[in-house]
């Protein structure tokens, strides 16, 4: 059998040796059934030799003298060479990628070169494949990995442009192809709770809320609360929101699904609800829309660290001035919101105000900020509520950082916090879409109840044991 050593022996014969003492012969293993073929070798050897019939026989009959070895191993059956028909060839193991971080004042060539590679193998990549142009727009932190062919020269490259999508470039018939691959998040539903002891801002921030869902939450109850002046010591507030997981950890917020604000007593709600036309809004339980024509607060509350004070005294003047308008003290650059859609009627810098910006919404209402540290709004620029139009700063006449809001109708200057009692009432769904909302909403409306209702618990039972931490 092809590919088997067979075990050899030698025959050993000492003193007065005869012509077949000469001969040396193969050692046969011999299996059972087979004897006849062992013997009918050894008859074909001696006839090979011209031996006589005598002489045969005698080498038939002669022993064969082996070492132990060779009969240890003459006893055992040969086994078999496995041969595998359907093997296939094992593939040739892949060159490894080299990574390189994008540094700071970093261009493709410099980033070639530090892997090994030259000019032109930038130029092929960014001019051949389909996607890449992309590879010249790169940013400090990420990644582009490379791979080398067979000969050396290049033959991939991987650009990481984030956790969701990397583009591959690989070199294929002689050019550079390109292909994206992407991954998708997964969407989980937490929810969160939360007991005012100093701001709503300091509230999320202990219930574990990033600072984008505390701000979408403020611009969803924007309309119908200050959060600069509004929250008191006790009230609470409860969410129920979306979060974006990567590999089962958080990559990005999501939306929020219901959220609830207990302000001294009184509940506020509001519901996300994709109406019938596709479109996404928050309206409370009745189905009114949380939008409201005007924001109570035109400025990042989470920028303003203070403690709850109903009038909120002007730290530089040391008064109060409702007649004419709010003062928002907080730091230098917080933003500044338009406090509704409209069109700016005139921004620029005087003495008095600073750095400005009016808003004229429609024909009745107008809206002034004052002392701005930047204006990000020009004349006769269209803007929509929540824009920024310009940052907290101390311009003008005013010796610390501040915004001056005032809201004038007909010309006339009225408190911001009570003139929204008398503006159009919010849209709401038409009341073929109340069942379709109602229906919607349930889940979250019995989340936020129990929500509530253990938020209440533990407030009873923190009153009734003041010392439980």
């Amino acid at each position: 059998m092809p590919g088997v050593k067979r075990p050899r022996g030698a025959t050993a014969i000492r003193g007065q040796q005869s012509p077949l003492a000469q001969l040396t012969l193969p050692t046969i293993a011999v299996k059972r059934g087979h004897v006849a073929i062992g013997l009918v070798a050894v008859g074909c050897i001696a006839v090979a030799l011209g031996l006589s019939g005598d002489d045969a026989a005698t080498v038939a009959e002669a022993p064969v003298v082996t070492d132990t070895l060779t009969e240890a191993v003459a006893a055992e059956p040969i086994p078999a060479a496995p041969v595998d028909t359907f093997a296939e060839p094992t593939a040739p193991a892949q060159p490894p990628w080299i990574e390189e971080t994008v540094r700071s004042g970093d261009n493709l060539s410099l980033i070639f070169e530090r892997a090994g590679y030259t000019k032109r193998d930038v130029h092929r990549v960014v001019t051949e494949p389909e996607h890449g142009k992309g590879l010249a727009r790169i940013h400090p932190g990420q990644t582009i990995a490379f791979q080398a062919g067979e000969d050396g020269g290049l033959a991939s490259v991987k650009f990481v442009k984030s956790q969701l999508e990397t583009v591959v470039y690989r070199l294929e018939n002689d050019s550079f192809v390109s292909e994206i691959q992407t991954r998708q998040t997964d969407i989980v539903q937490s929810t969160a709770s939360g007991v005012i002891t100093s701001s709503l801002f300091m509230a999320g921030q202990e219930a574990g809320l990033s600072q984008t869902t505390i701000m979408e939450m403020a611009n969803i109850f924007g309309g119908v609360i200050d959060f600069v002046g509004d929250p008191r010591k006790g009230d609470t507030m409860n969410l129920v929101f979306q979060e974006h997981q990567l590999d089962g950890v958080k990559y990005d917020d999501g939306d929020i699904i219901a959220a609830s604000y207990n302000n001294q007593g009184k509940l506020y709600t509001a519901y996300r609800y994709v109406d019938s036309n596709g479109d996404a809004g928050y309206y409370n339980e009745k189905g009114v829309s949380m939008r409201k024509a005007f924001l109570l607060a035109p400025v990042d509350f989470t920028r303003i660290s203070s403690n709850f004070n109903p009038r909120r005294i002007h730290p530089i003047y040391k008064t109060a001035r409702p007649h004419r308008g709010t003062d928002y003290a907080a730091p230098t650059g917080t933003p500044v919101y338009a406090a509704g859609d409209g069109r700016v009627r005139k921004a620029g810098y005087s003495k008095a105000n600073g750095n400005y910006v009016f808003i004229q919404h429609g024909e009745q209402f107008e809206t002034k900020y004052l002392h701005l540290h930047k204006r990000r709004a020009k004349t006769g620029q269209r803007v929509s509520q929540g824009q920024v139009i310009g940052t907290v700063g101390s311009t003008g006449a005013a010796t610390g950082p501040h915004l001056h809001y005032e809201f004038l109708m007909n010309g006339v200057h009225r408190n911001p916090r009570t003139i929204h009692k008398k503006l159009p009432k919010a849209k709401s769904l038409p009341a073929a879409e109340m069942p379709r909302f109602l229906a919607a909403i349930e889940p979250a409306a019995q989340q936020l109840a129990q929500l509530q209702a253990d938020t209440d618990t533990q407030l009873a039972l923190a009153g009734a044991n003041p010392d439980r931490g």
